[in-house]
């Protein structure tokens, strides 16, 4: 098993920074609860109305079925034009530039 990393991208019209982060910490909590999870970085652009996330997950299968949930809870927020991406992760050179993969 090897490490995935999952991008994940969408049209949203907010709530941005500090009410966004006020608003989604159940959300956020929840993440924390899914298998193969091992961290997330939030990613947000108000001026381009779009949010998502990175998110570092043990394995393919965890990323696809934690994938598949989210989808279908942002499109219960109203949200479809979901975009994602699947990558392999090269640790020794992410390990090299501090990345925590662990």
């Amino acid at each position: 098993m090897s490490n995935k990393l999952l991008q994940l991208h969408f049209a949203f019209n907010g709530p941005f920074g500090d009410e966004m982060s006020e608003q989604l910490v159940e959300l956020a909590k929840s993440i924390n609860q899914e298998p193969g999870f091992i961290w997330k970085i939030w990613t947000e652009n108000a001026k381009t109305h779009e949010a998502g996330g990175i998110y570092l997950f043990h394995n393919e299968e965890t990323a696809l079925a934690y994938l598949k949930k989210h989808s279908e809870r942002l499109k219960q927020m109203g949200i479809e034009d979901i975009h994602f991406k699947l990558f392999d992760v090269n640790e020794p050179l992410t390990a090299l530039n501090h990345g925590q993969i662990k």
